[in-house]
């Protein structure tokens, strides 16, 4: 029977939750648990499929958010990195109720370059680690993962944690991973994000080769109400590079909701 994983810890009045990105699970966020604890109710997550949410096959975005439902807080802050973005992004877009915060991190309502005016990933990337996943499982997966913290001062060490927490929990199904390339390279939230109603800080890392730091620019102007940082030295996984100044950018957020 599919059953999703959800481990509840920290000691703060304000419950986060947070939301991994592909190809991981929720072990990620341990390196910020210390610094952020004592502020918040942090719910950790393993998203269907992944991690020890196991019994679960390829998932739509929607579906993958509907899967959280029965687990979810009265009300929180939902931060989502990369893959997690967009899920917590639809979340928040669906029980706009339920959510008084929403913190993307790495993240794009639309993933995939679109003709001259969206940066992006090109869409033939994502298919050719989608086609390559039923190849050779282990080195597809390396590869996305070095991509993710390429260019950084820390970058060796960086993609060794990432590895590290991907092999620390049962791999994921390739089923359940060729699914979250699909939902990268076929979701576009753009329209639907004009009208949501939560405060959203996004966070960016300027070294990021698969969220271009211009679609920071492009979404300041689209959505003037959000917020947005960039962080100069950090690549896709800011959090892992840079704990402090992240840390301290989501307990700023927090007390401005």
């Amino acid at each position: 029977m599919a059953q999703l994983y959800w481990h509840t810890t920290g000691t703060g009045n304000r419950d986060l939750v947070l939301l991994h990105g592909w190809g991981l699970n929720a072990e990620v966020w341990r390196c910020i648990e210390e610094p952020l604890s004592a502020h918040f109710r942090l719910h950790f997550v393993d998203l269907a499929g992944f991690g020890r949410s196991q019994g679960f096959g390829a998932l739509t975005l929607d579906e993958m958010s509907e899967a959280l439902m029965p687990h979810l807080p009265e009300k929180a802050i939902y931060l989502g990195w990369s893959l997690g973005g967009l899920v917590a992004s639809r979340l928040a877009l669906r029980y706009p109720q339920q959510v008084i915060g929403l913190i993307t991190v790495a993240s794009s309502p639309r993933f995939t370059a679109a003709n001259e005016d969206w940066p992006g990933i090109k869409p033939e990337t994502l298919t050719g680690f989608q086609q390559q996943l039923s190849q050779d499982y282990q080195r597809t997966v390396e590869r996305f993962l070095a991509l993710q913290t390429l260019g950084t001062p820390s970058a060796r060490q960086d993609a060794r944690a990432l590895k590290e927490v991907v092999l620390s929990q049962p791999i994921p199904p390739v089923e359940v991973l060729t699914g979250g390339l699909e939902i990268l390279r076929s979701v576009d939230l753009r329209d639907e994000m004009d009208a949501l109603q939560v405060p959203l800080l996004r966070i960016y890392g300027y070294l990021d080769g698969l969220v271009p730091r211009k679609v920071a620019m492009l979404l300041d102007q689209r959505w003037p109400n959000s917020s947005s940082l960039i962080m100069e030295k950090a690549a896709h996984a800011p959090f892992i590079s840079h704990p402090q100044e992240f840390c301290a950018a989501v307990r700023q957020f927090s007390q401005s909701v």
